[in-house]
């Protein structure tokens, strides 16, 4: 979609509309544990798209984890398959080392653990993770929820990396909360939330 049809939805703030994408709300987190976005996700829209920002892990080569809820976030163990890859990384100060590959180790096979995004972010000042997520028709009581992502990152090893994963929860039951935290410890940034109209 063209930047300047939604470019107050996407850049404004929550409740502003041009279209199609509506932003919904913003939160920041400031050494925060975690990240939980417990309303506004229902039947309304289609999609929903998740937007973070600069977040700069407190704790070393750690992973941002993204999790769902089907009870408003009592909980966060709902059965998921999911994939991690195809990633690339290069070194920051040497671009002929370069990585290309698949991590199966990170999937999550018809289990309830959490979905990577990131892989191994650094928590120098400079250094954090950012991306999106797109999760869809998560109301639906018939189909599961299926999702994908893209994250950008640098690496505690100094690698500038790129991730993409996907999978779906495996539920009948609407998914009406999610939750980012990192494997380990405490994160900065900003965390936006969206909904498509379809």
């Amino acid at each position: 979609m063209p930047l300047g049809a939604h470019k107050a939805a996407i850049m404004g703030v929550a409740g502003v509309s041009t279209g199609d994408v509506v932003l919904l709300s913003t939160q920041t987190a400031s050494n925060s544990a975690l990240i939980e976005f417990t309303s506004g996700i229902t039947s309304t829209y289609g999609e929903y798209i998740f937007r973070f920002y600069n977040v700069n892990p407190a704790t070393d080569a750690v992973n941002l984890y993204f999790y769902g809820s089907t009870d408003g976030g009592s909980s966060y163990g709902v059965t998921k398959t999911t994939t991690f890859g195809p990633y690339a990384n290069v070194d920051a100060a040497d671009d002929n080392n370069t990585n290309f590959g698949y991590h199966s180790g990170k999937d999550v096979a018809q289990a309830t653990g959490a979905h990577f995004l990131s892989y191994q972010t650094g928590n120098g000042a400079d250094e954090h993770v950012a991306g999106e997520l797109h999760l869809f028709n998560p109301a639906s009581t018939t189909y599961v929820k299926h999702f994908y992502a893209k994250t950008v990152e640098y690496l505690n090893i100094d690698y500038a990396g790129e991730n993409n994963t996907a999978g779906y929860f495996n539920t009948t039951s609407a998914i009406n909360a999610v939750k980012f935290a990192m494997s380990s410890g405490n994160m900065d940034g900003k965390f936006k939330l969206w909904g498509v109209k379809n």
